[in-house]
């Protein structure tokens, strides 16, 4: 197998851990000094496999692999995520068992057929419509007014 190939199936060994949910998987896929990047912030294992965990307690959260492109070191992968909130998530507490479909992207360096760096970047808008996150406070405010302090 090629190194293109062996990372490749590297991430396909991740998503497939990630839908599963089994934490244990996911964290043997990753180099001791990974750095993970998303749109809650960034760190390492111990940052990321709390968040990945909430997302598959409260939104049952499933990828599905709808390109991915290789090159040198580099993975680009394009899914499309589909869950439903149906347990507290992120402070919200109230669960509307309501589904959601969006559009998600990561991008891995690998080493050693391990994955050293991982960025991702998901629909976050569209999934709170969706499913009916309450609108944060300064998007209640009247038009022309902001939230307090």
């Amino acid at each position: 197998m090629t190194t293109i190939e062996t990372n490749k199936a590297a991430v396909r060994a991740y998503v497939a851990a990630m839908n599963r949910g089994d934490m244990a998987a996911l964290a043997r896929l990753f180099t001791p000094d990974a750095a993970i990047a998303g749109v809650t912030g960034s760190g390492g294992l111990e940052f990321a496999v709390p968040i990945w965990t909430a997302l598959h307690q409260a939104l049952n959260m499933h990828l599905t692999i709808d390109a991915l492109v290789a090159e040198g070191d580099t993975v680009s992968a394009r899914y499309t995520e589909r869950g439903r909130w149906t347990a507290p998530f992120l402070g919200f507490a109230n669960p509307t068992g309501r589904s959601y479909e969006l559009l998600a992207i990561e991008w891995f360096e690998m080493k050693a057929g391990l994955i050293h760096r991982r960025w991702g970047a998901r629909d976050g808008a569209s999934q709170a419509r969706q499913v009916g996150f309450p609108a944060p406070a300064q998007a209640r405010c009247a038009p022309g007014t902001t939230a307090a302090a």
